[in-house]
């Protein structure tokens, strides 16, 4: 090859890691403003937190609050029962969650790992019924926990949990159809019952699609609103979204003492995600890719 060849491909050498690292900038630059435009209601959240009444109706608005009210959190606290409203709505997501991924798993399992006459059938008519509204069966599943003395305790919150999910029995479904048969039909050889299976090899293997299901449960009971409002009379039993929604409603122009308790509402979220985001990702990666 003669030197007037090899100068275009070194020219071409230059221009494509050119080419990588503007790709790359373009890349962090889309992925940080996207960042701080779905980070933005957070910071104001907490900012407005920290303001005072007459800084959070100023205009311009200020974007760092002057000065910084941190007795805002300590006023907002001693206005509710707020550590009652967290006991119960922690009893209500832990306890949901749990129902959610042990239903989910020991169902998702008998749906994929067990043969019997009119599986594939049964599991379609599971996956019907996710397209019926919470709506349309709130008023029917209300008179059947009324019928049998439910109502005012969180049972009719938590129970329905541990009796399946459409969306998670499927989310767990396409996990455990990732695992070798092999690994079920060697137990099987060796005397062991589809319940042993299912415990001491399928459980362990699983352990990403169960984070999924249980972070997903549990951001869903943390902030669910309509539940509570339904079946909770006692304001003892307030749970953390109905406890401020009374709170608004009884102090609707206290906005900073209402962005305060919001901030406190979502700290859980935060450090539940924080912790738990390495089997979330692992689980939503590898959930789906056996069909």
């Amino acid at each position: 090859m003669t030197v007037a060849e090899q100068l275009p491909r070194a020219a071409q050498v230059p221009s494509a890691r050119r080419q990588k690292v503007l790709g790359s900038v373009l890349a962090f630059v889309v992925t940080l403003a996207v960042t701080l435009f779905f980070a933005f209601p957070l910071y104001w959240m907490v900012v407005t937190a920290l303001k005072g009444d007459a800084e959070i109706f100023q205009s311009p608005p200020s974007m760092v609050p002057h000065p910084a009210l941190w007795s805002n959190f300590e006023r907002s606290l001693s206005q509710i029962p707020f550590w009652s409203y967290v006991r119960n709505s922690l009893l209500y997501a832990v306890f949901s969650a749990t129902g959610a991924c042990f239903s989910g798993a020991l169902v998702a399992y008998g749906f994929s790992k067990v043969k019997w006459p009119g599986r594939e059938a049964l599991f379609f008519v599971v996956l019907i019924t996710m397209l019926l509204p919470y709506q349309v069966t709130m008023i029917p599943t209300y008179l059947i926990f009324r019928s049998i003395g439910w109502t005012g305790t969180l049972l009719p919150l938590i129970v329905p949990a541990f009796l399946g999910n459409a969306y998670f029995i499927f989310l767990m479904r396409q996990f455990i159809r990732t695992l070798p048969d092999e690994l079920s039909d060697s137990a099987r050889i060796d005397g062991c019952s589809e319940l042993r299976i299912f415990t001491a090899i399928v459980i362990p293997l699983i352990k990403p699609a169960l984070a999924v299901v249980f972070l997903n449960q549990f951001l869903n009971a943390w902030k669910d609103f309509l539940g509570p409002l339904l079946y909770l009379n006692d304001p003892s039993q307030y749970t953390l979204s109905l406890g401020l929604q009374q709170f608004q409603s009884a102090n609707g122009q206290e906005w900073a003492l209402l962005m305060a308790c919001a901030t406190i509402f979502t700290i859980p979220l935060f450090v539940l995600f924080f912790f738990t985001q390495r089997y979330f990702v692992e689980g939503v990666t590898f959930t789906g890719i056996k069909g």
